[in-house]
């Protein structure tokens, strides 16, 4: 396993990394158990970033990390969880004032059953006011950094050019990561045109989704993909394309998305342990060079096709 610095924070953390999106329920059904011997099972081989949020499963996902966590040594890993977007009786909502950022940070520690979070994030600020986030809630979470209830602040987002505004409006030292989904993945490299900015700051990029949410995969894009379907009819191809070489682009997928040195970690959401076991193999491999080069001309018609957050 590989082990890079998110920006200037001292946390050095593998280069692939478990997010706890799945432990909600967000993609299968899952049982307790199930959850466990994933959080496990990401731990024993060398995993030592899990990210997760009040919003997953509507607390369900810190709910259940955090029980799985309980038995685990707090300083065998770095814990990342988020405010700002939440959920209730099946709703989404928003809400990114100062005072619900501090309640929030209280019951996501009573949740996981800590006393400290390594880093908090404002989530998917493109749902927010960003003037607001800059001058409301960044503000409050830098008051919880003062006092050591958090160790580092960041934000995450689906439109990349909101982390640039966030960043030029605050005090420099403010955000010290940003973490974005779907934007280094096969299909979609924008996240590359940021990375010299973001390092010159001395913020650390954490990638999430290298699968673009199911995109990428055997399986298919799940019905509810807000992809277009010009995009998802190429990745098929791209999938099948791999399939007919004996390979499986969730293995090419991967290796793409950790292979960047400018990204310290690259999330993935699983609720099965061989699934983990499976990808930390597959990160520690060499790429096919030729077929990435094969599913890049597949996909080139519809390279960095985005679509909005829901």
């Amino acid at each position: 396993m590989i082990y890079n610095e998110i920006g200037r924070t001292g946390m050095l953390v593998s280069n692939l990394s478990f997010g706890a999106s799945a432990l909600g329920g967000v993609f299968n059904r899952l049982t307790e158990q199930d959850g466990i011997n994933a959080v496990n099972a990401a731990i024993e081989n060398g995993i030592n970033f899990i990210d997760v949020a009040p919003y997953y499963g509507h607390l369900r996902a810190e709910i259940l990390l955090g029980k799985a966590i309980k038995s685990i040594a707090r300083k065998s890993f770095y814990l990342s969880t988020k405010v700002g977007r939440y959920g209730a009786d099946g709703e989404n909502y928003w809400d990114y004032s100062s005072q619900t950022v501090a309640h929030s940070v209280y019951k996501s520690m009573e949740r996981l059953n800590v006393d400290y979070i390594d880093l908090m994030s404002v989530h998917d600020i493109e749902f927010a006011d960003l003037d607001y986030v800059c001058n409301e809630t960044l503000p409050a979470l830098i008051e919880l950094r003062n006092q050591n209830i958090v160790g580092h602040v960041g934000l995450t987002n689906l439109t990349l050019k909101h982390f640039k505004y966030v960043i030029e409006n605050v005090p420099p030292g403010t955000v010290e990561s940003v973490l974005s989904f779907c934007h280094y993945s096969l299909n979609d490299d924008e996240l590359a045109d940021y990375l010299d900015y973001f390092n010159a700051k001395g913020i650390g990029v954490i990638n999430a989704s290298p699968f673009s949410m199911g995109l990428l995969t055997e399986r298919g894009a799940p019905d509810w993909h807000p992809a277009p379907q010009r995009l998802k009819d190429l990745c098929k191809k791209a999938a099948d394309h791999c399939k007919s070489k004996g390979k499986s682009i969730e293995e090419l997928a991967i290796q793409f998305s950790t292979g960047n040195p400018a990204i310290a970690t690259t999330l993935f959401s699983t609720t099965r342990a061989d699934e983990i076991r499976r990808n930390i193999d597959w990160a520690s491999s060499s790429m096919d060079e030729q077929l990435l080069l094969e599913v890049q001309h597949i996909l080139k018609p519809r390279h960095r096709d985005t679509w909005l957050n829901s």
